[in-house]
């Protein structure tokens, strides 16, 4: 009983540690190819502000969306303190994913080449999807849980859905920068920009790797059962619905 107890921390532990792992290579890589493969983001105009636009892209969407939305996630794994306290945080992190998020497609409405150039294809529908989805998200646990007037009963039946659409969410971005690097990949490689075989390949391959392997981790972290490590207990015990049988 005690064994088993004392290796769920270590569980834990290792999933938060595999997380930051995955998080801190997603955010090197994406950085790696928006800051030194410039080439590749540069607009048919040729314009340094369209060029910041394109670069700025693909880090807000992955660092600022996509990686602070899943430590918003394991907020409630790792931080100490009160669960008014997680709240807080878990809220205030989101709200910064979800201002990268908006200002990211903002982005794309900024290019020369107009607005419908930009949202044309699954990425782009699926992106404007995922953030409105996010955004009605944050409004609702906004609503649900820190409304005064909320009944604790509601809050418990909404409890469920606000995981499930949180995590499905989660799991759409990171499916939809999925297919923004297989989009932005194939574009360069049919335009003889990128070679199939060269560094910024790897890269790019590289990152959509490592961010199914965040997502599989953050969404693992988040399903597991939580641990009470200040009580366990120094007795057998046997539980039923309504009842505790010790010995």
């Amino acid at each position: 009983m005690a064994a088993a107890n004392l290796s769920k921390p270590k569980t834990t532990f290792s999933l938060l540690f595999l997380a930051r792992l995955s998080a801190t290579l997603v955010a090197i890589l994406v950085l790696t190819w928006a800051l030194y493969f410039t080439a590749s983001f540069l607009p048919h105009t040729l314009s340094h502000q369209d060029l910041i636009y394109s670069v700025l892209h693909p880090l807000l969407m992955v660092i600022g969306f996509i990686i602070i939305s899943g430590e918003a996630i394991l907020v409630h794994r790792w931080l100490p303190g009160s669960r008014q306290r997680k709240k807080w945080v878990h809220l205030w992190l989101q709200g910064v994913a979800l201002a990268c998020g908006i200002f990211g497609i903002w982005t794309k409405f900024q290019g020369s080449e107009g607005v419908v150039a930009n949202f044309y294809s699954l990425h782009s529908w699926m992106g404007i999807l995922c953030v409105s989805l996010f955004g009605a998200q944050w409004l609702m646990g906004f609503i649900s849980f820190w409304h005064k007037g909320e009944v604790r009963i509601s809050r418990v039946r909404v409890l469920p859905w606000h995981v499930f659409l949180g995590l499905y969410t989660y799991g759409l971005a990171v499916i939809t920068a999925e297919t923004g690097l297989l989009e932005k990949l194939t574009f360069l490689q049919s335009n003889g920009v990128v070679l199939k075989r060269c560094s910024e390949a790897m890269i790019v391959n590289g990152l959509g790797l490592w961010l199914a392997m965040l997502c599989g981790v953050v969404i693992l972290t988040a399903v597991s059962p939580k641990q009470y490590y200040h009580s366990i207990p120094t007795t057998k015990g046997v539980y039923s619905d309504s009842k505790c049988f010790t010995s």
